[in-house]
């Protein structure tokens, strides 16, 4: 199945909502001074620049390279780790995870290697994409690319549950979960259909000559502006969020 790839660059361009509309999760999270966390899915590290500004250790992890680069160039301590592959020990007070953790299509392999990394005690303090996020958005999309043949679900990176779900799932890894809620936030994409499709639709585009590329992308936004589009005239996409405060048991 065709992977998501990453540029440093065009995120910045095209997805900086992504961090920004994220910072209120920091609140929750409370670092303080010297305590030891994991920012999983750090991105170019924006937030875990911040994190770090509080008086924390934090370490960065993200799959992508290209990001990492640029959140060691903030000076940062980040380093190219797959989330579903964590290797530390009883290592963080707290793990920390903004916009990530619905590009794991394995979460269980992600909340086990989170429950190892945690001292007892440790806290999680995620949001991601819960169930019915870009709803509009995949509709079109798998549209578009049915009459090329593809099965746009199955090409599908994202993995977006319900609060039942995956509280479920910290459960049985090993959590008391203290919050699990899952709620619409709405949100303008500045850079249009395109920008968005050009930061977060590649699985779905992969591979395609670059005729039926531009015709896909260009029958996904006919087909999804005009229902994303407000009386402003802003294109709104209908995200959904899933925000999750957790304990360690054990």
């Amino acid at each position: 199945m065709p992977s998501q790839s990453w540029n440093a660059e065009t995120y910045s361009r095209n997805a900086r909502f992504v961090a920004e509309l994220g910072a209120p999760l920091l609140t929750l999270l409370d670092p303080r001074p010297r305590e030891r966390i994991l920012d999983v899915g750090c991105g170019d590290g924006f937030l875990t620049r911040q994190i770090a500004e509080l008086g924390a250790r934090v370490v960065g992890v993200d799959a992508s390279e290209d990001l990492v680069r640029a959140a060691l160039a903030l000076g940062l301590d980040a380093r190219v780790v797959d989330a579903e592959e964590l290797a530390f020990s009883s290592e963080f007070d707290a793990v920390f995870s903004n916009a990530a953790l619905h590009w794991m299509k394995r979460p269980e392999r992600v909340v086990a290697g989170v429950h190892r990394a945690l001292v007892p005690g440790g806290r999680l303090v995620v949001e991601f994409g819960g169930k019915g996020c870009v709803r509009t958005l995949v509709d079109a999309i798998e549209q578009s690319l049915a009459p090329l043949g593809i099965d746009a679900r199955a090409r599908s990176p994202w993995c977006f549950p319900s609060a039942e779900e995956y509280a479920g799932l910290l459960a049985q890894g090993g959590f008391a979960v203290k919050s699990a809620s899952l709620f619409d936030r709405p949100t303008p994409l500045v850079t249009g259909v395109r920008g968005w499709l050009a930061t977060f639709g590649g699985a779905f585009l992969a591979g395609l000559p670059p005729t039926e590329e531009e015709r896909a992308i260009s029958s996904i936004e006919e087909r999804a502006t005009p229902l994303l589009s407000n009386s402003k005239g802003e294109i709104v996409a209908d995200y959904v969020r899933l925000r999750v405060v957790a304990e360690k048991l054990r």
